[in-house]
């Protein structure tokens, strides 16, 4: 989960997609949190990603960093504690001009039954799972 975390961290950003009906919807991302052992990002519960979540928790986040991609398949669980929002806004002190822990709309969610897979051209995949 470490080196999941680490990698997404690096590269900056990543793609998350979901699922809406039977269409696929992607869209960068750039949090990514560890917090009491789970891996955690974040959004905001009026956006169509969240609303996503809501129906289908099933989701896969792709990052490509320094000739390695990393694919991550996972199921998105929300966390609703204040000490979980707080936690994230206070790694990412950026976002506390759009959100706070305590406005009803920040949303925080962990992988859950995830499979992260790193590949290059180079090598075999590893995989991970957590």
């Amino acid at each position: 989960m470490k080196r999941v975390h680490d990698f997404l961290k690096e590269a900056g950003a990543y793609y998350l997609a979901t699922v809406e009906g039977d269409q696929p919807r992607v869209r960068p991302f750039g949090t990514i949190h560890l917090f009491e052992g789970k891996l955690y990002i974040q959004t905001g519960r009026v956006k169509p990603c969240a609303q996503q979540l809501a129906r289908n928790p099933k989701a896969e986040i792709c990052a490509f960093h320094n000739g390695t991609w990393l694919r991550v398949a996972c199921e998105l669980v929300e966390d609703d504690r204040v000490e979980a929002r707080a936690s994230m806004l206070d790694a990412y002190p950026n976002l506390r001009a759009m959100y706070n822990e305590n406005d009803g709309n920040t949303q925080v969610l962990y992988m859950k039954n995830a499979t992260a897979t790193f590949a290059s051209f180079g090598g075999a995949p590893e995989v991970t799972r957590f």
